[in-house]
């Protein structure tokens, strides 16, 4: 009973701790895409562009009030929540580097993009920046 009252209370903290670190967004930043347009065909590759204001972007690692970088979701149903990771692999890319934009490989059919914006860590921020969730078709 003790163990389990102990992991109660060091979950509480950590959940506590984790949400006194979140990093704090501007009231009017918005992340949204320059290309491609909702709704598009393409051709594969897929030139995207970041577009972002209220914020600036800083490299993963630096931390600035109201900067972040971008992180690309690809057909990802259910964004990351403030606080946790953003993961990095297929369907999350990361672009710690500053980049505003990306070529991409996709596959023939629909895809969804969202842009989100990840602080110094690679977390939402307390107000997640995201944009809306476009749909485009690769030919």
């Amino acid at each position: 009973m003790f163990a389990t009252k102990l992991k109660l209370t060091l979950g509480t903290l950590t959940l506590a701790m984790t949400s006194l670190t979140m990093t704090a967004s501007a009231e009017d930043a918005d992340v949204y895409f320059i290309s491609p347009a909702d709704g598009s065909t393409v051709s594969s590759p897929v030139k995207v562009q970041f577009g972002l204001t209220g914020m600036g972007v800083a490299p993963a690692g630096v931390e600035r009030s109201n900067t972040g970088h971008h992180h690309l979701l690809i057909d990802v149903d259910t964004p990351p929540a403030p606080g946790q990771t953003i993961p990095s692999d297929e369907n999350h890319r990361h672009f710690g580097g500053g980049q505003t934009e990306t070529t991409l490989e996709l596959s023939p059919g629909t895809h969804t993009l969202q842009l989100l914006v990840g602080d110094h860590l690679h977390r939402p921020h307390a107000t997640p920046v995201m944009s809306e969730k476009i749909s485009i078709t690769v030919e």
